[in-house]
């Protein structure tokens, strides 16, 4: 029997055996599928994320803290992505500070670190030159003190908090960190 008949033979024989079974074929497509995309689904529950419930109760924890030092302050809480969950302007702040505010927040959405890292980073702890200047350029990046990361007790970064309206970058900075203070219970 000549090779090509043989190979047609084998691939018809095959056909009919799958041709049989459409029914497990389809099983097993579905199954697959059903696995292969459960899998992100379930990543998602486990991730924390920062709800609006939460972001309000910071900016609350950071409101208190200004009122009580006199300051007028913009208050920005972002996710790890740098979405603004929730954003509150206190009676007399700088509108110019809104924008400030808001890419504090930013920026320690996108690096792990307080915006005042990024500040040594460009300009040095002695504000005589830093190891990257070029830092401070970046446009959307903040290069001195306001801006927190927030961060669950297993150190999952999930958000950041920026603060902007007090008369010092340490002001601005330590009524971010009396937000992320007021609901450290709840980041566990």
């Amino acid at each position: 029997m000549p090779l090509f008949i043989t190979q047609r033979r084998f691939t018809q024989d095959a056909m009919k055996g799958m041709m049989k079974s459409p029914v497990i074929c389809s099983a097993a497509l579905a199954t697959a599928l059903v696995v292969c995309l459960s899998l992100p689904a379930l990543a998602l529950d486990k991730t924390p994320i920062i709800s609006l419930d939460l972001a309000k109760k910071m900016a609350a924890g950071c409101e208190a803290k200004a009122k009580e030092m006199s300051w007028k302050m913009n208050i920005s809480v972002v996710d790890s992505g740098g979405n603004e969950i929730f954003f509150e302007k206190m009676d007399g702040a700088f509108l110019g500070s809104r924008y400030i505010a808001g890419h504090k927040a930013e920026t320690s959405a996108r690096f792990p670190f307080p915006t005042r890292v990024v500040e040594q980073l460009a300009y040095g702890k002695d504000l005589k030159g830093g190891p990257l200047p070029g830092l401070a350029l970046v446009p959307g990046v903040i290069a001195f003190a306001g801006g927190l990361p927030i961060m669950t007790a297993d150190k999952m970064q999930i958000g950041a908090i920026g603060v902007s309206g007090a008369a010092t970058g340490d002001e601005d900075e330590m009524c971010a960190q009396a937000g992320i203070d007021a609901v450290k219970d709840e980041l566990k």
